[in-house]
């Protein structure tokens, strides 16, 4: 069975492989295709395309929007264009808003008695956009912390001394960019709404009338219950299923690319379901 990875994370956003390296490691993996998905980001997706070429490999370019909920929502964009005018609009003011978040942060942090400048974050981070996995990299190097449990219980996380909340997209906003960029829109990890079964289906049939296509069912944090579930909520609703390992690298280093933990395996199918469903919609892939 041909496998995939349709969540997959590079040095464009928290990522620890350049776009390149995640392709190559792909191939390697035996992996038929991957969609690249960084955080807010498709700054890496042109790189991705030229490895995909030279290497032969499918992949496909997307991104992950962080979204304003009770819980914790992401939302994926699949077969996005990395020249998206609208989207990459949106992002560059929401990542301008986080910068400043960033600073803020880096202040709080300094009057904690902690050596850093946010010139120390811009150099690890390099052309990707900063987030909280930079800062708490730099703290780990600077013997600040000990591990990124540590940096955010003390630090980063809510209750933490240099906690600063981050500016987001609400939900109809960003599945409406998506929308607007002819994207694949795709409900993340549905377990960390943590929902109610009554609920959650009461959620996806609102999202799903303002846009959304399909929700991740595998996922290595997924028991085997909650895929069984998500599963039958898609044949329901006619929602597409989806699958990845959020892989990230080495900051994450438990989790394989298109192995999860070591026993996902998501079959090529569920790309064609995407690609079949497009084209009825008039949509490229």
């Amino acid at each position: 069975m041909s496998r995939i990875d349709l969540h997959t994370h590079s040095t464009a956003s928290d990522g620890t492989y350049t776009p390149y390296e995640l392709v190559r490691l792909a191939k390697s993996s035996g992996l038929k295709a991957i969609a690249l998905t960084d955080h807010d980001t498709t700054g890496g997706l042109k790189e991705a395309f030229q490895a995909a070429i030279e290497l032969d490999t499918e992949v496909i370019p997307g991104c992950e929007l962080s979204v304003e909920y009770k819980g914790l929502m992401h939302i994926l964009g699949l077969w996005i264009n990395p020249d998206a005018p609208a989207l990459n609009e949106s992002l560059l003011e929401l990542r301008t808003k986080r910068n400043d978040r960033n600073e803020i942060i880096v202040e709080k942090l300094r009057k904690n008695g902690i050596d850093i400048t946010y010139d120390d974050i811009k150099a690890l981070a390099g052309d990707a956009a900063i987030g909280r996995p930079h800062i708490c990299r730099v703290l780990m190097n600077k013997g600040a912390v000990s591990s990124v449990q540590e940096a955010f219980e003390k630090f980063l996380g809510p209750g933490g001394r240099a906690y600063v909340p981050k500016e987001k997209f609400n939900p109809e906003k960003a599945i409406s960019i998506l929308k607007n960029e002819q994207a694949t829109v795709i409900l993340a990890h549905p377990f960390s709404l943590s929902l109610p079964d009554d609920e959650l289906t009461r959620e996806l049939v609102r999202l799903k009338d303002i846009g959304l296509d399909g929700i991740e069912v595998f996922y290595p944090e997924h028991t085997g219950q909650q895929i069984n579930l998500y599963s039958s909520l898609c044949s329901r609703l006619d929602l597409l299923p989806s699958g990845g390992s959020d892989f990230h690298g080495s900051v994450k280093p438990h989790i394989k690319l298109g192995r999860g933990r070591g026993t996902m395996n998501v079959p090529y199918s569920l790309v064609q379901t995407m690609k079949d469903r497009r084209a009825e919609q008039g949509l490229w892939v």
